[in-house]
C-alpha cells in the first residue's frame, strides 16, 4: 500500500495540452457544440432543459438518464446505475468499496494509470501485461495464475488505453466466468465501446455477463463529450451499488444538474453519434497509414482495433522521451511518451508513444510533424 503518486498524464497535460499548437494525442473522440447536441434532443428532454431547475440531484443520478443509460445493456434495469462525475470518480470510488489492506487485485498493462495506482494504494496488486510481441495479446493463462486466494479485483480495459487493443468476446466471456468461479468482481473500463473499428468486434459490457462484473463508462471518449463530466458504473449486484452510493456521498454527492440532462440527450442519441465518430476514425487512419509510410525507419505504426488512440513503437536512436519532447518544443505537437505508462507491477515497452486518431482534420497536425521529422532527417 502506498500513497496516491503525481498522475504522471494529467501532470504532462498540465503542462502541454492546452499550450500546444496541435493536440496530436487526445483520447476523447470528436466532441460537438451545445447547439448541436440540443439539436439531437426530444421534444421531454428540450422542454427539460429549458426548464432546469438549478437545485441538487439525486444521488444515484437522475431517474431518466439512468433509465437511457440502461437501455445500452441487455440485461441491466435503471436501478443497476449509478451515475458519477465522469469515469475517474467512479473508478476511484469502486476500488475504495471493493478493496481493503487484506485483499488482493490483479491489474492489466498498460494501463490508465489510475487503474494500477488507486487499487496499490489499498491492497497488493499484481498486473498482467499485455504482448507487445503478439499484438498486445492478452493471456488468460497468466491472469488465472495471478489470482490469489484473496483477490477481490481483477481490473481489465477494452478496447485499451493505450494500445487500442481489442481482444476477442470468447476471451471477455471466459473470464467473466472465471472471476465469478473464484468469487472475484471483473472491473471493466469500457469508455471507449462503441468505436470498434470492425463493429462485429464490439463487446458485450462486463456487466451483461455476470451479476457480480462493473462495467465503467463515461460520456467522455466513444461519445467526445468530456466538457460534461458524467460518467457511471453499472452492476447487478444492488449492495455493492448502494455501497458505492454511500461512499459518493463523500466525494462529489450528486452530479451537475445541466450536465445530466446533456449527457440523456446524447446516451438518446447514441447511435447517431458513434457512427459519426466511427466514420471520422475510418476517414482518420488511412490518413495516418500514408503519414507514417514515409517513416518506416522511425515509426512501426498500426491503427487501433477500437477507440480513437493507438500506440506505435518509434525506432530512433534518440529513444521516444527525447523524442517527444523535441516535437512539442519545435513543433508544437503533442503526444505521448511511453513514460507516461510506464507500470510498477510489470515490464512496459519504454519505445512506444500514445496518438489520437478520433478528431476532425489532423492534417495540418500531421503537416507540422512530417515537417519537423524531415528537417531532422536532413540535418543528420
Amino acid at each position: 500500500m502506498s500513497r496516491l503518486p503525481d498522475f504522471r498524464l494529467e501532470t504532462y497535460f498540465s503542462r502541454w495540452e492546452f499550450s500546444a499548437r496541435h493536440h496530436l494525442t487526445a483520447s476523447d473522440a470528436q466532441t460537438m457544440t451545445m447547439a448541436e447536441l440540443l439539436d439531437l434532443a426530444d421534444d421531454a428532454d428540450r422542454r427539460a432543459w429549458e426548464t432546469l431547475s438549478l437545485g441538487y440531484t439525486e444521488t444515484f443520478g437522475d431517474p431518466a438518464l439512468r433509465e437511457a443509460i440502461a437501455g445500452t445493456y441487455r440485461t441491466a434495469e435503471a436501478a443497476d446505475v449509478i451515475c458519477f462525475a465522469g469515469a475517474e470518480e467512479g473508478l476511484y470510488l469502486a476500488m475504495q468499496v471493493l478493496l481493503g489492506p487484506d485483499d488482493h487485485a490483479v491489474v492489466i498493462t498498460p494501463n490508465y494509470q489510475a487503474a494500477e495506482t488507486v487499487p496499490r494504494s489499498l491492497c497488493a496488486v499484481s498486473g498482467v501485461a499485455l504482448d507487445p510481441g503478439r499484438d498486445w495479446a492478452l493471456d488468460l493463462d497468466e491472469v488465472a495464475a495471478a489470482i490469489r486466494p484473496n483477490t477481490r479485483v481483477v481490473s481489465v480495459n477494452f478496447p485499451n488505453n493505450p494500445t487500442g487493443k481489442v481482444i476477442a468476446v470468447e476471451e471477455l466471456t471466459r473470464l467473466a466466468a472465471l472471476c465469478d468461479q473464484r468469487g472475484i468482481h471483473l472491473f471493466s473500463d469500457e469508455v471507449y465501446r462503441g468505436l470498434e473499428r470492425d463493429p462485429s468486434r464490439t463487446l458485450p459490457p462486463a456487466a451483461d455477463l455476470s451479476e457480480r462484473a462493473l462495467s465503467l463508462n463515461v460520456t467522455s471518449k466513444s461519445l467526445g463529450l468530456p466538457g460534461l463530466r458524467i460518467g457511471w458504473l453499472t452492476c447487478r449486484d444492488r449492495k455493492l451499488r448502494s455501497r458505492l452510493e454511500r461512499a459518493k456521498h463523500y466525494t462529489t454527492i450528486c452530479n451537475s444538474a445541466p450536465s445530466e440532462i446533456l449527457a440523456r440527450i446524447a446516451i438518446k442519441a447514441r447511435t447517431r453519434i458513434l457512427d459519426r465518430n466511427r466514420a471520422i476514425i475510418a476517414a482518420n487512419v488511412p490518413v495516418f497509414d500514408a503519414f507514417f509510410a514515409e517513416f518506416p525507419d522511425l515509426v512501426d505504426w498500426r491503427g487501433p482495433d477500437g477507440g480513437c488512440v493507438a500506440y506505435p513503437r518509434y525506432r530512433g536512436a534518440d529513444g521516444v522521451e527525447a523524442f517527444c519532447t523535441d516535437l512539442v518544443e519545435e513543433a508544437g505537437v503533442l503526444l505521448l511518451p511511453a513514460s507516461i505508462y510506464r507500470s510498477e507491477l510489470t515490464d512496459t515497452p519504454a519505445d512506444h508513444f500514445r496518438i489520437g486518431v478520433g478528431r476532425l482534420a489532423p492534417e495540418p497536425a500531421l503537416d507540422a510533424f512530417g515537417t519537423w521529422l524531415r528537417a531532422r532527417r536532413g540535418g543528420r
